[in-house]
Protein backbone atom coordinates (compact mmCIF):
# COMPACT_ATOMS: atom_id res chain seq x y z
CA UNK A 1 0.00 0.00 0.00
CA UNK A 2 1.14 3.43 -1.12
CA UNK A 3 0.83 6.52 1.14
CA UNK A 4 -0.82 9.44 -0.04
CA UNK A 5 0.65 12.73 -0.47
CA UNK A 6 -2.59 14.25 -0.41
CA UNK A 7 -3.84 13.21 3.08
CA UNK A 8 -4.30 17.07 4.56
CA UNK A 9 -3.74 15.97 8.38
CA UNK A 10 -1.44 13.36 10.74
CA UNK A 11 -2.77 11.51 13.36
CA UNK A 12 -1.17 12.85 16.35
CA UNK A 13 -2.23 10.02 19.02
CA UNK A 14 -5.67 8.15 20.40
CA UNK A 15 -8.19 10.65 21.77
CA UNK A 16 -10.29 8.55 23.42
CA UNK A 17 -11.77 4.39 23.43
CA UNK A 18 -15.60 3.70 24.02
CA UNK A 19 -16.20 0.65 25.57
CA UNK A 20 -20.02 -0.55 26.16
CA UNK A 21 -20.12 -2.73 29.23
CA UNK A 22 -22.85 -4.55 31.03
CA UNK A 23 -21.46 -3.59 34.64
CA UNK A 24 -20.72 -0.33 35.27
CA UNK A 25 -19.78 -0.54 39.24
CA UNK A 26 -17.23 -3.16 38.11
CA UNK A 27 -15.78 -1.49 34.70
CA UNK A 28 -15.67 2.09 37.36
CA UNK A 29 -13.43 0.26 40.03
CA UNK A 30 -11.47 -0.83 37.60
CA UNK A 31 -10.51 1.75 35.35
CA UNK A 32 -10.25 3.81 38.15
CA UNK A 33 -9.03 2.17 41.21
CA UNK A 34 -6.79 -1.07 38.94
CA UNK A 35 -5.63 1.56 36.37
CA UNK A 36 -5.68 4.75 38.19
CA UNK A 37 -7.76 6.94 35.71
CA UNK A 38 -10.29 9.52 36.88
CA UNK A 39 -13.49 10.61 36.33
CA UNK A 40 -13.89 13.68 34.07
CA UNK A 41 -17.55 13.23 33.23
CA UNK A 42 -20.55 11.85 33.69
CA UNK A 43 -23.73 12.22 31.75
CA UNK A 44 -25.94 9.55 33.27
CA UNK A 45 -29.05 10.34 31.46
CA UNK A 46 -27.26 8.71 28.55
CA UNK A 47 -25.35 6.59 30.07
CA UNK A 48 -21.95 8.08 29.67
CA UNK A 49 -19.07 8.11 32.40
CA UNK A 50 -15.44 9.53 30.51
CA UNK A 51 -12.14 8.40 32.63
CA UNK A 52 -9.28 10.66 31.92
CA UNK A 53 -6.39 8.21 30.61
CA UNK A 54 -2.65 10.73 30.46
CA UNK A 55 -3.48 12.33 27.23
CA UNK A 56 -6.80 10.40 26.03
CA UNK A 57 -10.35 9.51 27.86
CA UNK A 58 -11.92 5.70 28.34
CA UNK A 59 -15.94 6.38 27.81
CA UNK A 60 -17.73 3.65 29.46
CA UNK A 61 -21.15 3.04 27.99
CA UNK A 62 -23.76 1.42 29.91
CA UNK A 63 -25.03 -1.40 27.66
CA UNK A 64 -28.57 -1.01 29.24
CA UNK A 65 -29.05 2.43 28.34
CA UNK A 66 -30.39 4.20 25.75
CA UNK A 67 -27.71 5.23 24.15
CA UNK A 68 -25.61 1.45 24.76
CA UNK A 69 -28.68 -0.34 23.37
CA UNK A 70 -27.72 1.83 20.06
CA UNK A 71 -25.05 -0.60 20.20
CA UNK A 72 -26.36 -3.64 19.37
CA UNK A 73 -25.83 -6.81 21.79
CA UNK A 74 -24.06 -6.95 25.00
CA UNK A 75 -20.22 -7.91 24.93
CA UNK A 76 -20.55 -11.54 26.61
CA UNK A 77 -17.94 -14.30 26.27
CA UNK A 78 -18.29 -15.06 22.54
CA UNK A 79 -17.69 -11.46 21.07
CA UNK A 80 -16.28 -7.78 22.50
CA UNK A 81 -16.25 -4.83 20.88
CA UNK A 82 -12.65 -4.43 20.79
CA UNK A 83 -9.42 -6.74 20.56
CA UNK A 84 -7.60 -4.55 22.84
CA UNK A 85 -6.27 -1.47 23.55
CA UNK A 86 -2.42 -0.42 24.87
CA UNK A 87 -1.62 1.70 27.56
CA UNK A 88 1.90 3.34 27.80
CA UNK A 89 2.82 4.07 31.59
CA UNK A 90 5.29 6.21 32.85
CA UNK A 91 7.39 4.71 35.62
CA UNK A 92 6.54 0.91 33.97
CA UNK A 93 8.36 -1.43 36.56
CA UNK A 94 7.35 -4.59 35.72
CA UNK A 95 7.76 -6.01 39.59
CA UNK A 96 5.91 -3.35 40.93
CA UNK A 97 2.88 -3.89 38.32
CA UNK A 98 2.70 -7.59 38.50
CA UNK A 99 2.08 -6.97 42.31
CA UNK A 100 -0.40 -4.22 41.87
CA UNK A 101 -2.43 -6.43 39.47
CA UNK A 102 -2.59 -9.50 41.78
CA UNK A 103 -3.48 -6.86 44.51
CA UNK A 104 -6.46 -6.21 42.42
CA UNK A 105 -6.95 -10.04 41.61
CA UNK A 106 -6.12 -9.10 38.16
CA UNK A 107 -4.32 -12.21 36.26
CA UNK A 108 -1.46 -11.25 33.84
CA UNK A 109 -2.12 -13.05 30.92
CA UNK A 110 0.77 -13.24 29.03
CA UNK A 111 3.78 -10.18 29.02
CA UNK A 112 7.12 -10.35 27.26
CA UNK A 113 8.94 -7.56 24.51
CA UNK A 114 6.74 -6.01 22.02
CA UNK A 115 7.07 -3.44 19.08
CA UNK A 116 4.73 -0.33 20.10
CA UNK A 117 4.77 2.98 18.79
CA UNK A 118 8.04 3.65 20.42
CA UNK A 119 9.29 0.67 19.02
CA UNK A 120 9.99 -2.45 21.02
CA UNK A 121 9.13 -2.56 24.83
CA UNK A 122 8.00 -4.49 28.04
CA UNK A 123 4.66 -4.82 28.27
CA UNK A 124 1.69 -6.89 29.80
CA UNK A 125 -1.64 -8.07 28.84
CA UNK A 126 -4.43 -8.45 30.92
CA UNK A 127 -8.41 -8.26 30.90
CA UNK A 128 -10.81 -5.63 32.33
CA UNK A 129 -13.99 -7.06 34.15
CA UNK A 130 -15.83 -6.97 30.16
CA UNK A 131 -13.54 -9.12 29.10
CA UNK A 132 -12.00 -6.42 27.05
CA UNK A 133 -7.96 -6.58 26.65
CA UNK A 134 -6.21 -4.07 28.05
CA UNK A 135 -1.51 -4.03 27.20
CA UNK A 136 0.04 -1.90 29.95
CA UNK A 137 3.42 -1.62 27.80
CA UNK A 138 6.76 0.98 29.28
Amino acid sequence: MTLSSAIPFEVAAIDHVVLRVTDVGAALNFYVNVLGCAVERRQDEIGLIQLRAGSALFDLIDCNSLFGRRGGRAPGADGHNMDHVCLRLEGYDAKALRQHLASHGVEVESEGVRYGALGEGHSMSIRDPEGNGIELRQ
